[in-house]
């Protein structure tokens, strides 16, 4: 009996490993970021807490995502925008996860440039509907993005870039 790999495996694992290409230059960063916002979400305002928790768990997600070749119908899945809605619903000022405005020197990465001049309540309503954008999209079609005619990689990767920016801008020291 000759034992043969299955190799029609190999161009799947290598499209999703394109797929989140884009993810490994902020990898090294993004450690650093998570740890910030893990003693960032250690306050007595429970809905800033959550949402930084949310912040915080979502971009472990992609890391995570990355390091393991997760499909994007996963990380879709697992992204969440649950304590953003509540936190709407509760009348939750965004500022109070950073006030002032993202100025050119809170920018690490030049596609944040179109941001400059944005507040935490308007980054943070760009997060949540980008999530909720991705999930419908998902649900439109059978519960899979992998036939979708929407650049689905592009999506992730702009809002994994948001998301990065409001972890950059919360933790910078400048207001």
């Amino acid at each position: 009996m000759n034992w043969r790999p299955n190799l029609s495996l190999v161009p799947s694992v290598l499209y999703l490993r394109m797929q989140l290409e884009w993810l490994k230059t902020g990898i090294g960063p993004l450690k650093e970021l998570i740890s910030f916002l893990n003693k960032e979400g250690k306050t007595n305002d429970v809905l800033k807490r959550q949402v930084i928790r949310e912040l915080r768990n979502n971009l472990n997600i992609f890391h995570n995502g990355f390091m393991n070749n997760v499909s994007q119908d996963t990380i879709i899945d697992m992204l969440g925008n649950d304590m953003i809605k509540e936190a709407i619903k509760d009348n939750f000022k965004f500022k109070k996860l950073k006030p002032g405005r993202i100025e050119p020197y809170h920018i690490f990465d030049d596609r944040n440039k179109k941001y400059i001049g944005w507040e935490t309540d308007r980054l943070v309503d760009k997060i949540d509907e980008k999530i909720e954008e991705l999930k419908n999209i998902k649900k439109m079609n059978s519960g899979s993005v992998g036939n979708v005619k929407n650049n689905i990689s592009l999506m992730l990767s702009n809002l994994y870039y948001r998301m990065k920016l409001l972890a950059d801008f919360i933790r910078s020291d400048i207001k």
